[in-house]
């Protein structure tokens, strides 16, 4: 009896969309499976073959006979492809792509896709920092009725292993300049730069995907018709193989994505999705702000007004704004977010909570002092009057944004 010989799948260079029902042939049988989970690889010989051992145990056992892994390499120096093919004599499951006309995660996770015959699809990095039991979770989701699975760092049970405070800086920066541009598309994941995830096929099936550097995720919930999404806390871990590819030109194509997709979907767009807000942590967190206007506006008149100390107005106002936001973060950590707090109570998990709180609430702060003086200078000479309009455009801001970002310090170790 001859050998089965291992061919590679043959590269597509055609426009990025999804087929709306898996490939007839595609070189591994003729019966669309249940699940496809794609790996992007570049240089990740060290890391593949006991990535796809873990992945086929667990898989082997949840959905036996009804998935397939499929590497999409971009042409590794070290021959990631290469080592790949060996092994689909060992894993029946195995498909691999080696592209050599494309480069670039996000293009590769969609020539995946378009090969795949699987009714959910998914995406794993090759490099094992996506612990690979987080999987059964998010296929588990899927199963109760999710379209769209993400594995996050940031809610419950998430985290990041030994992140210095640049790329942690970075991360979140990168996540507050989506909220601002893509309030519809960013504001419905906790994770919105997550690599990570698994998605009905049905929902991105049909579109034009346009990626931009490596998030993906973005993609697909901005131009997907995505409507119930779930989310899985995971721990991000450092590599142990390789080196990592994370550089500037990673955020800078992220804002290049952010920009296109808000050039391209619009207010009145295709993104009209419902964002489902906490109603009680909102009032809550209304009531707060409320106890901090009136702090903000005593402050405000014992500086500035002249029967006082009569200190210019914009001087009055940052040291007003800045004692109301430290009234505000003691109510929202003992009342507002106190199901976090009352489970992260040592002093530097506090520190890090207001600074957090302080740094966006200094935004809208600043956003506060521009609008003040606009309106003050140009509508209306009451600055008490201008301050309450201030107030009212900034607390959008620190809502939507603290919303999203703040009460979720992880200490992983």
């Amino acid at each position: 009896m001859s050998e089965k010989v291992h061919v590679l799948l043959s590269e597509i260079t055609t426009s990025l969309q999804i087929p709306e029902l898996p490939p007839p042939n595609s070189g591994f049988n003729h019966q669309a499976i249940y699940f496809s989970l794609i790996i992007p690889t570049y240089q990740e010989r060290d890391n593949i073959p006991n990535l796809l051992k873990i992945l086929s145990e667990l898989l082997n056992e949840f959905i036996p006979g009804q998935y397939e892994l499929i590497v999409v390499d971009d042409d590794s120096p070290d021959r990631t492809w290469e080592i790949a093919k060996s092994l689909m004599g060992e894993y029946p499951q195995l498909r691999v792509m080696r592209r050599k006309k494309e480069r670039g995660l996000s293009s590769a996770v969609i020539r995946g896709w378009q090969v795949a015959k699987g009714n959910i699809l998914g995406v794993i990095d090759g490099d094992l920092q996506h612990p690979p039991e987080i999987l059964i979770q998010l296929l588990l989701t899927i199963k109760q009725g999710a379209d769209l699975a993400v594995a996050s760092r940031h809610v419950k049970g998430g985290g990041v292993s030994s992140w210095n405070i640049i790329r942690r800086f970075l991360s979140r920066g990168a996540q507050v300049l989506g909220l601002i541009l893509l309030p519809g598309v960013v504001g419905r994941v906790s994770d919105p730069m997550s690599g990570y995830f698994i998605v009905r096929r049905t929902c991105i099936a049909g579109v034009t995907l346009h990626p931009v550097g490596y998030k993906i995720l973005l993609e697909v919930i901005g131009r997907g018709n995505v409507n119930q999404i779930a989310e899985v806390g995971y721990v991000f871990s450092e590599r142990q193989q390789g080196e990592s590819k994370v550089t500037w030109k990673q955020y800078v194509e992220y804002l290049q994505h952010l920009f296109r997709l808000r050039l391209s979907t619009g207010v009145l767009g295709r993104v009209k999705q419902k964002i489902n807000l906490p109603i009680g942590k909102f009032l809550r967190f209304g009531l707060v702000g409320l106890s901090g206007v009136f702090v903000d506006m005593a402050i405000l008149y014992l500086l500035s007004d002249s029967t006082t100390l009569a200190l210019p107005l914009t001087l009055s106002k940052i040291i007003a704004g800045e004692i109301a936001i430290f009234n505000n973060f003691l109510w929202n950590d003992t009342w507002t977010f106190a199901d976090v707090s009352s489970k992260q109570q040592k002093w530097h998990q506090r520190l890090k909570r207001f600074l957090k709180f302080n740094l966006i609430c200094l935004g809208g702060l600043g956003l506060n002092v521009l609008v003040l003086n606009l309106i003050f200078s140009f509508l209306i000479r009451n600055k008490y009057i201008a301050n309450l309009i201030a107030i009212a455009i900034v607390t959008i801001w620190n809502f939507w944004v603290n919303l999203k970002l703040s009460w979720r310090v992880t200490d992983v170790k």
